[in-house]
């Protein structure tokens, strides 16, 4: 099972709802958690509607 290690380094202040349901549902609420996950197409998919707001630390596996 690959797993991707991510982290939150934007805020979600004055952002569309949607970037914001996106970082709850990556599980993802306060500035600088790091959360590891699946690596699967929707959480890649995900990541790649908020850019701005995560950052890729570290992919295993």
């Amino acid at each position: 099972m690959a797993t991707i290690v991510i982290k939150q380094i934007g805020s979600p202040i004055r952002r569309p709802d949607d970037q914001r349901a996106t970082l709850i549902g990556l599980g993802l609420n306060k500035m600088h958690k790091v959360r590891e996950l699946e690596d699967t197409p929707a959480v890649r998919g995900m990541i790649a509607k908020i850019p701005h707001m995560v950052e890729i630390l570290e992919e295993k596996g």
